[in-house]
């Protein structure tokens, strides 16, 4: 029953949203100048959908996020595998690990102009350098969280070191890298939408930095409800694929 009814809640409070949306305007609490009311952004958005530029821009957006993903996706857990199945090598670099993770990605927004000005490698270097600290990370906690006893148990077979990557360690860190993953993917289009606003480079972003820039309010608002469905969009999937991922695991079978 509490299943049947969440959605109905969740439709409930986005239907009360629209509402204040669409009334706080006309209180003269907020003005229109600054926040138009829903039914604008819902004529601005319908109009938005209409233009090819739109699409456009929701291609290069996608474009930047899904190569940015991948690189890291791969990075990371190649990284994370080699260093967390080394003691010696986790050990030298952790300090390193360290004092280069904190790093906010937009700190590299500068270098990125430098290197590459507004093309797409500026967008994919922000954006795997943001997400390949969230996999590197849950990998190598999943490394560390192998059964010694399973471990020792491999060895007694004589299992080499790729068989007991294959066979134990990797049973062991794939939940970790799976939930890399996801943080990762919602990091990456924070990231790939933060370098199009800043830098110019083209995608939604670029599209709500001229939106503004040209006092189009209703159209930045439409843009901005894309980027939020988008998010929503890519959280679900990376839900998704986790799920279909880790159907034998443990935690999902206490779930169903």
């Amino acid at each position: 029953m509490g299943g049947a009814t969440a959605p109905l809640r969740g439709l409930a409070g986005l239907a009360g949203l629209v509402v204040v949306l669409e009334v706080l305007p006309h209180t003269g609490l907020v003005s229109a100048d600054y926040l138009p009311p829903a039914s604008e952004m819902a004529r601005a958005l319908w109009h938005l959908l209409a233009e090819d530029t739109f699409w456009t821009s929701l291609g290069d957006t996608l474009t930047g996020w899904s190569l940015g993903l991948a690189i890291a996706v791969v990075a990371g857990v190649a990284a994370g595998i080699v260093i967390g199945s080394v003691p010696v090598l986790r050990a030298v670099t952790a300090s390193t690990i360290e004092f280069l993770r904190p790093i906010p990605s937009v700190a590299l927004i500068p270098v990125a102009v430098l290197l590459y000005g507004t093309e797409l490698r500026s967008t994919l270097l922000l954006v795997v350098y943001a997400s390949f600290w969230q996999v590197l990370v849950q990998v190598l906690a999943g490394t560390q969280d192998v059964d010694p006893v399973a471990d020792d148990t491999a060895r007694s077979y004589q299992l080499g070191r790729w068989g007991r990557v294959r066979y134990v360690l990797w049973p062991t860190a794939l939940p970790y890298v799976m939930t890399g993953v996801r943080l990762a993917s919602t990091v990456a289009l924070v990231l790939a939408i933060t370098a199009e606003l800043v830098i110019g480079s083209p995608g939604l972003g670029h599209e709500i930095a001229v939106a503004q820039t040209s006092g189009a309010v209703p159209r930045v608002y439409a843009l901005v409800l894309v980027t939020g469905l988008l998010g929503v969009a890519v959280n679900l999937v990376a839900r998704a694929v986790e799920r279909r991922a880790l159907h034998w695991h443990q935690s999902l079978r206490r779930e169903g």
